[in-house]
């Protein structure tokens, strides 16, 4: 026993030994760690420096939008057939967004070149947006980034005749539709409404619906929000969608169903409290239906924004829809657009089109004072104007006030002020 212990004795000092002699290699080992470990802390803290001078030059922009708003927006594509309509992106039809102006800042608008600018509110010579309803709307028609409007190939028109509140006098928009016309548009797209003039539907004394009668007259397509009223209904859409050439659009949700903001037509006729005559298709009002429910919009900078991108719902966003789908029928035939047209008579042509190609409800057979003739089908629509077949594109599975004279846009609510984003959200940089 004694014998082994003196040789255990004996290794275990050998083996301190040996831990107290140097080891070349260990050290250079170490140093080794320590050096990575340097560089790789000075190139993270170099990147992180670059990053935040890069962002805040114009046009950088980092991150995306949340993958739901990207999820939601290609739901919607896929219910109104715009991912079925092959190539067709608007181009050579000229559309006239009247609005709240239009923040070409926005990395999803760069692309932009603008036909022509009017600013009714300021007078400005340089387009902006100082309420972001505007870009929102235009957006859905135009956005060509992380979102797809449906109709990037447009040539775009912008008249700024709403304030930074999100209302205007009706004589700001009139003057703004009656420029739209004067400029060559061939689609008006207005995503507002007010009260009706006094004598709608016989002889209207209110100047904006005289404006709009008189660019129906021209051959320009006017498309306007029903209104956002469904909750606590006034009995019919707001006014210039009620003028009966017009095309009135209200809101359905993601899968279909009606928005419950959206406001109903009256097509009976009435003798009170403004008179009309019962309504008679293609006229019924609204006539179609489109995204109207947390829609993914464009935002503003300068308004309150904190992302690039967001959400809003209203009867706005439908229109807007609209809008852009029917800038695809008029690329599709030519013969639709203002200088080929024969007035009103490509216009009656355009709505029996919607009214006998829209996706009706369930149970639905006719037409129905919320959801019109059904919602948008702009490839039904599209593969009913000729025998031809249209190219059909590939997978995109992964696609990205209460007033007197005055009216108002139809979102849910002030976008700068209470538009909704979803739990995540792409922050936007700043300078």
């Amino acid at each position: 026993m004694s014998e082994q212990s003196d040789i255990s004795d004996a290794d275990e000092a050998r083996d301190a030994s040996e831990w107290d002699q140097p080891h070349p290699q260990m050290d250079d080992a170490i140093g080794t760690v320590v050096v990575v470990s340097v560089a790789l802390i000075l190139l993270l803290a170099s990147a992180i420096g670059i990053l935040f001078l890069w962002a805040g030059q114009d046009g950088a922009t980092i991150g995306g939008p949340p993958a739901a708003l990207l999820a939601w927006e290609n739901e919607y594509r896929e219910l109104t057939g715009m991912n079925d309509i092959g190539s067709l992106d608007g181009s050579g039809v000229v559309m006239c967004v009247v609005d709240s102006g239009i923040d070409l800042g926005h990395p999803d608008l760069d692309h932009i070149v603008l036909l022509g600018w009017k600013d009714a509110i300021n007078q400005a010579s340089e387009p902006y947006d100082d309420e972001g309803h505007g870009t929102a709307m235009a957006g859905i028609i135009v956005a060509d980034g992380s979102f797809e409007g449906g109709a990037r190939g447009v040539e775009l028109l912008v008249a700024k005749a709403i304030d930074e509140e999100g209302v205007g006098s009706d004589q700001y928009v009139s003057d703004s539709v009656d420029w739209c016309v004067e400029e060559g548009a061939d689609i008006i797209s207005l995503s507002l409404g007010g009260d009706q003039g006094i004598g709608s539907g016989f002889f209207t004394t209110d100047s904006l619906e005289q404006s709009v009668e008189g660019a129906l007259d021209s051959g320009v397509f006017v498309i306007a929000a029903a209104g956002n009223d469904g909750e606590d209904d006034d009995g019919d859409v707001e006014s210039p969608g009620s003028v009966e050439d017009v095309i009135c659009v209200g809101g359905i949700i993601r899968n279909g169903g009606i928005w419950s903001g959206s406001s109903k037509g009256d097509n009976n006729g009435r003798l009170w409290p403004n008179p009309i005559l019962p309504r008679d298709n293609p006229d019924m009002k609204p006539e179609v239906v489109a995204p109207g429910h947390e829609v993914p919009v464009l935002m503003a900078t300068g308004v309150g924004n904190e992302a690039w991108w967001g959400w809003s719902s209203g009867t706005s966003a439908a229109t807007a829809w609209m809008s852009g789908a029917l800038a695809l029928m008029l690329e599709y035939d030519p013969d639709l657009q203002r200088e080929n047209s024969q007035g009103r008579a490509a216009i009656q042509n355009v709505k029996a089109m919607i009214m006998e190609n829209s996706q009706m409800k369930e149970g639905q057979s006719e037409h129905d004072d919320h959801y019109g003739y059904g919602h948008l089908r702009v490839d039904l629509i599209i593969d009913s104007m000729g025998e031809q077949e249209i190219e059909v594109s590939g997978d995109h599975s992964q696609a990205r006030a209460e007033r007197t004279g005055t009216i108002s846009i139809q979102s849910e609510s002030v976008l700068s002020r209470a538009t909704r984003m979803p739990p995540v959200s792409s922050e936007k940089p700043r300078a």
